[in-house]
C-alpha cells in the first residue's frame, strides 16, 4: 500500500543520505538553475558569462536587462520582480509594466514578489509591514495572477521574523480578497526562499516552509554559505545543488554569487568569478562545466588595478612636474 510522504519528510531523509553520494564536482548541468543578476558597472563584460548556460534570471526589477532583452524567453527567461512598495498608495504601475511587456511580445509566465520585506533597507530588504504589503499585492500581483501568470510568495529572510511576517501577510491578503458573503484565500503558486548558512540549516528551513505551505513548490532565489573557507563553501555548493536537483518540488534555484570575489558581500569564497573575472570551480560547476582550478582570490581585482594605474600616473605627473621645475 502506498502512503503519502510529505515534502518535510523527504527533505529530512535527503539531508541525511546526500552527503555520502555527492559526486566530485557536484551535479553538472541543470535547467533549474538561474541567474540572480547583480551587475557591477566596472565589469559589465562579465554579464555575458551567464547565458545560455542558465535558463532564467531575475534582476530585482520589473524590466529585463538591456544586455539580455533580445534573448528569447524560451532560451533565457526573464522573471520580473516587484521589489517593494511604490511611493504612492494605490500605484499599479507594476501591473501596467508587465502588461506592456506582454503586449510587446515578451512571454512573462512567472513573477516574483517583495524582496526581504522583513529586513531594513540597510540590509538590502524592502522593509514593508505585512498589512501594507498585502494591499500592494492585491493591487499589483493579484491582477497578474488572475491573468494566469504564476506568482511567488514574498522572499523573506531566513531570520526569526520571516515566517511570522508571511503568516500575517497571507492572513491580511486573504481579508482583502474576501467579501462578507464569501471568504477567499490569498493565492500564490510557489514559495521563495533565501538562505546563507549551513546545508543542514538549509534543509531544516526548507522543511519549515514545506510544513507552513504544504503542496507548494519552492524557488530558492538567493542562497550561499556566506563567509566560509573555500573548502566548506565548495562542499556546501555541491551538496545543495545535488539536493535541489533531486527534489521535484524544488522548481528553480539561483546561487547568490554571480560576481567577482573582490566585491562579494557574502565572503570572497562564495563568488563564482575570481578577482580578474575567470570562472571559479563553483562558477564552472554552476554553469555545467568541469572544474577550472581557479581560486576566487586569483588575479588582480579591477579596483586594485585602478589604484595601481592611478599611482603610476601620479608618480609620472609628479616626476614631470619636478623635472619642469628643475628639482631633479
Amino acid at each position: 500500500m502506498l502512503h503519502h510522504v510529505s515534502p518535510a519528510a523527504v527533505l529530512a531523509v535527503a539531508a541525511m543520505i546526500l552527503p555520502s553520494i555527492v559526486s566530485a564536482d557536484g551535479p553538472l548541468a541543470s535547467d533549474k538553475r538561474g541567474l540572480c543578476f547583480t551587475p557591477n558597472d566596472t565589469t559589465r563584460a562579465d554579464d555575458a558569462v551567464w547565458p545560455p548556460a542558465l535558463s532564467w534570471y531575475y534582476n530585482y526589477k520589473p524590466l529585463p536587462e538591456p544586455k539580455y532583452k533580445d534573448i528569447p524567453q524560451s532560451e533565457f527567461e526573464f522573471v520580473p520582480m516587484l521589489w517593494g512598495a511604490p511611493e504612492t498608495k494605490g500605484d499599479t504601475s507594476f501591473v501596467t509594466t508587465i502588461q506592456d511587456l506582454i503586449k510587446s511580445g515578451v512571454n512573462i509566465t512567472n513573477v516574483l514578489g517583495f524582496n526581504e520585506p522583513d529586513a531594513p533597507y540597510s540590509w538590502g530588504g524592502s522593509y514593508l509591514d505585512p498589512i501594507t504589503a498585502a494591499q500592494v499585492w492585491v493591487d499589483n500581483i493579484k491582477p497578474l495572477s488572475d491573468m494566469g501568470i504564476r506568482v511567488g510568495l514574498p522572499a523573506c529572510t531566513a531570520g526569526q521574523d520571516g515566517l511570522p511576517w508571511l503568516r500575517t501577510f497571507v492572513r491580511e491578503c486573504s481579508k482583502l480578497v474576501s467579501t462578507e458573503n464569501k471568504k477567499e484565500n490569498c493565492t500564490f503558486d510557489f514559495v521563495t526562499i533565501h538562505w546563507y548558512g549551513s546545508f543542514e540549516g538549509l534543509a531544516s528551513h526548507m522543511g519549515q516552509y514545506a510544513a507552513e505551505f504544504p503542496n507548494k513548490t519552492m524557488w530558492i532565489t538567493e542562497y550561499n554559505f556566506a563567509h566560509q573557507s573555500l573548502e566548506d563553501t565548495q562542499a556546501f555548493y555541491k551538496i545543495s545543488a545535488e539536493y535541489f536537483d533531486r527534489l521535484d518540488f524544488v522548481e528553480r534555484y539561483s546561487l547568490f554569487g554571480a560576481f567577482r570575489s573582490d566585491v562579494s558581500n557574502v565572503g570572497p569564497n562564495a563568488a563564482m568569478l575570481s578577482n580578474d573575472g575567470r570562472l571559479t570551480d563553483i562558477g564552472a560547476w554552476y554553469l555545467g562545466k568541469e572544474s577550472t582550478g581557479v581560486k576566487p582570490t586569483d588575479g588582480q581585482s579591477v579596483s586594485a588595478a585602478v589604484r595601481q594605474t592611478v599611482s603610476i600616473v601620479s608618480a609620472l605627473l609628479i616626476g614631470a612636474a619636478a623635472g619642469a621645475w628643475g628639482l631633479f
